[in-house]
């Protein structure tokens, strides 16, 4: 099978980003990496990828595309949004972790994630954990954010976590970040790792295959 050909199917069928599906246009700039830590926050709950990323879109639709305008929404006005988009299994705990979230980042971080991009000087590990002060924010979560995260933070490429080069593996794909990067550009790493992510949750590795061989 070959390699480039695989990807190439993986990318055409599976290769849109979660910030992408969720309407966000990812940069490196304070509103946009907001908005993917609360998908990130969003995703990482026990809860379909549909009804997080439909949840997402209500937030933003709700106008809180930045910590500021985030902060100055209510608890019930939180616990309204989610509901009606999807969300209202966990609507009113994840209100709350929201209204946390928002709160630290605005404490320790002015807003800006960046800072806390700047904060871990290239350790990835490091950002993994300072990801993790966020309550609400698991190693999922975590993972998620740095997958996404690397098409802007280019010290983090590759990030390529267990679950993603697992599913390469069974691709046939290398199971090693630093191989498996090197198969695509940089800048398509958050669509390879999205992809790798999707198809395992699709359970569609011989459609990959097949499309890969043809």
């Amino acid at each position: 099978m070959n390699g480039t050909a695989t990807i190439a199917a993986l990318l055409e069928r599976f290769g849109t980003t979660f910030a992408e599906e969720a309407g966000i246009a990812l940069r490196d700039e304070p509103a946009p990496l907001f908005q993917l830590l609360v998908l990130c926050k969003l995703l990482g709950a026990r809860i379909g990828t549909p009804q997080a990323v439909e949840a997402m879109r209500g937030v933003l639709d709700a106008g809180w595309t930045t910590p500021q305008h985030l902060a100055n929404s209510s608890w019930r006005q939180r616990v309204t949004v989610l509901n009606r988009n999807g969300y209202a299994r966990y609507d009113e705990s994840t209100a709350t972790r929201l209204g946390e979230l928002v709160e630290l980042l605005e404490e320790r971080w002015h807003g800006d994630l960046r800072r806390l991009h700047d904060a871990a000087a290239g350790d990835v590990a490091e950002l993994q954990r300072l990801l993790q002060e966020f309550n609400g924010i698991g190693p999922v979560g975590a993972a998620i954010f740095l997958r996404e995260a690397q098409g802007v933070w280019r010290d983090v490429r590759p990030f390529l976590d267990r679950r993603a080069l697992t599913a390469a593996a069974r691709l046939g794909l290398p199971d090693d970040p630093a191989r498996l990067a090197r198969l695509v550009d940089g800048d398509d790493l958050p669509r390879l790792a999205a992809a790798l992510i999707r198809v395992d949750r699709a359970r569609a590795y011989d459609e990959v295959r097949s499309a890969g061989s043809d």
